[in-house]
Formats: C-alpha cells, structure tokens, sequence
C-alpha cells in the first residue's frame, strides 16, 4: 500500500464506528451492501455458467451461495425500506473489482478470487455482528449473514485451491488498498 493511502487506511473496527456514528453514511454503507448482493448473485451464475459443468457438485453449490445472496440483497433492501430509502442498484464502478475481475480467467482463479473477496467482507461483518451497541435490526441481519459468508468463503476456498489463492493475492491486496483497508496481514 502506498504511503498517501496507508494514512487513510482504516481497520474494520474503526471504520464501523465512524459509519454508524454519522446516519448519511449508514444509509450510504446500506445502499453500497445492497448494491453489492445484488451484483454478486449476478456474478456468481456468471461464473457458474463460464466455468462450471451444469448439474455438477461445485454448480450446485454456486446455486446455493448464489441464492443466499439474493437473500442477503432482500435483507439489505429491508433495512433500507426501514429507512425511507428505496433499494436500487447504482451506477457506480467498482474499485476492489475493477483490480480483480480480469484475474477471473479460470475456475480456480475465479473461485480464488470469491473466497478472497468473502473473506475480506467477513471482517466487516463479524465486526457489525459483534457490536452490541449497533441498532438491532442491523446487528440481527448481519448475525444472520455471518454463517452463511463463512460458509461462502470455505466453498471457494476449496474450490480454489492453494496455488490458485496465492497466485490472486497480490491483486486482492491492491483491491484492498483501493477500499483503503489495511493489508490483511497487518490488521
């Protein structure tokens, strides 16, 4: 990570306590989680289709992450209707995908490439799930969505492989950088 964004980069912990003390930046954080669940069933049956045998053990376990991740964009759309915002997909581009899309040019990479991205988003998330002074409806959702992430994040892992994980992380770390969180091995 560079030097400029080393001094921006936040830890999950600090950067949950600084969106959930400010209601613009929750609604903001809301609508950017919506937006991602929503796009990641997108790109899970995308992936399957490119890569995955139909009818196949590993197609049907994209099915089930894939269903669950419409379910995790209804819960995000529930607790911004809880809100008064309505949920919608936005126009926006992608940072951490912008550095990690072309690495999915195989199954093992793009399987590599998922588990990284779960694993990345399991901080935030158990860090959200864990905080007892959140509000409870945000708290509940993510206790909710915790399981099924790690669940998530294992899969691809496996599908992965070791050569495949090692070979996507140092473009997952630029991502990282990108969403200004600190490199995993230094939080």
């Amino acid at each position: 990570m560079n030097e400029s964004l080393t001094t921006l980069a936040r830890t999950s912990e600090e950067w949950w306590q600084q969106t959930i003390a400010d209601e613009e930046a929750t609604i903001h954080w809301l609508q950017n989680q919506y937006h991602g669940e929503a796009t990641a069933v997108e790109r899970i049956r995308e992936f399957s289709n490119d890569f995955v045998e139909r009818d196949s053990k590993n197609a049907r376990i994209l099915d089930i992450i894939a269903n669950q991740e419409t379910n995790h964009a209804a819960w995000m759309g529930e607790l911004l209707v809880a809100r008064g915002v309505e949920p919608v997909l936005l126009n926006k581009v992608d940072r951490y995908w912008s550095v990690n899309a072309p690495r999915i040019d195989s199954f093992e990479n793009g399987a590599a490439v998922a588990a990284h991205t779960e694993r990345m988003r399991l901080e935030r998330l158990c860090v959200i799930a864990a905080d007892v002074t959140a509000p409870a409806d945000i708290r509940t959702t993510f206790e909710r969505i915790v399981p099924q992430e790690r669940f998530h994040e294992r899969a691809f892992r496996k599908m992965a492989g070791e050569d495949a994980m090692l070979h996507t992380l140092d473009d997952h770390q630029r991502g990282r950088a990108l969403l200004l969180l600190f490199p995993e091995d230094e939080n």
